[in-house]
């Protein structure tokens, strides 16, 4: 018979089977594993949600542009609306923004349909994105001037769907309060926030939910905060998980169960042009999106059922 000096045995650990590591990495695969059998029926009932958070920083158009890969993932069709100046979901979404295109400014201040400015992510043959371009940061000072100047998106988009239907329509906004935003609130029937796990968390906040009601009341009733994301959640801080704990108690039934970790994949993406779902679509940051969208998908699938 064969005999192992003790000195030579290995331990338990030695090959990392039961360190945090070890654990973590088979909590992601089991993870991974879980989301290859999801499978969601789209009604073809649009959903337009608005993606907002005055403070900046906090993974507002990350959240946006990842959650609309991965909603298309799942077979939904997404539109991504660009409402940001700076144009950073354009480009992590892989759409051409340049000045000399049609763009989102085009559609509010020169009345251009919203058909002829829409592209088609290279990501996803059922994801598409309406671009913002810099000329879209005189557009605020713009539409002061312009007839029914808060509802000139909604209309926009109204007779974009009725020759395009979506399944969802993502708008992501500039992180402030002005007509712009206010143009997305119109919109939308849903508010989504993402909210990052960090000290000044829920700052500014109760403004944001003021301006939502001031829309409820003139201009959109049927909006409401449907959503809200935790972003950049670090599990070994203490305050990340007081931080969510404090934004579960005050919205119970608008938080998601998922939380997006800090993530370098999250941050390298849109370097590549890339959301980190087409970057790298197994790392934990893509799963945690994933998982998100399935999330968001099957609340309203459940509610419909209800």
């Amino acid at each position: 018979m064969f005999h192992v000096k003790q000195s030579e045995k290995e331990s338990p650990n030695t090959f990392g089977m039961d360190t945090p590591l070890a654990r973590e990495i088979a909590d992601l695969s089991a993870r991974r594993r879980v989301l290859e059998d999801v499978r969601i029926d789209f009604t073809g009932e649009t959903r337009i949600l608005t993606v907002s958070n005055q403070k900046g920083g906090v993974g507002k158009t990350t959240t946006a542009v990842n959650i609309a890969s991965a909603l298309a993932g799942l077979g939904a069709k997404v539109l991504v609306i660009d409402l940001d100046p700076q144009g950073n979901a354009s480009t992590a979404l892989g759409v051409t923004h340049t000045t000399e295109v049609s763009s989102i400014y085009d559609v509010l201040i020169n009345d251009l349909p919203l058909a002829d400015i829409v592209q088609q992510s290279p990501e996803s043959d059922t994801l598409f994105c309406a671009p913002s371009t810099i000329h879209l940061a005189g557009a605020e000072i713009e539409l002061v001037a312009q007839v029914a100047r808060e509802h000139r998106l909604r209309r926009a988009l109204l007779d974009y769907l009725e020759q395009h239907p979506m399944d969802f329509v993502i708008i992501d906004c500039p992180p402030s309060l002005g007509l712009l935003t206010i143009n997305a609130f119109t919109a939308a029937s849903e508010v989504f926030i993402p909210i990052q796990c960090e000290y000044y968390a829920l700052e500014g906040l109760s403004q944001l939910l003021g301006s939502i009601q001031m829309i409820q009341k003139h201009l959109n009733p049927s909006l409401h905060l449907s959503t809200i994301l935790l972003t950049m959640f670090d599990g070994r801080t203490r305050l990340a998980h007081q931080v969510a704990e404090e934004v579960r108690t005050h919205f119970p039934t608008q938080v998601l169960d998922t939380v997006i970790p800090r993530s370098v994949r999250v941050s390298e993406a849109p370097s590549f042009g890339q959301t980190v779902i087409a970057y790298d679509g197994q790392s934990a940051g893509a799963v945690a999106y994933r998982e998100a969208a399935v999330e968001i998908a099957s609340r309203a699938t459940q509610s419909k059922e209800k």
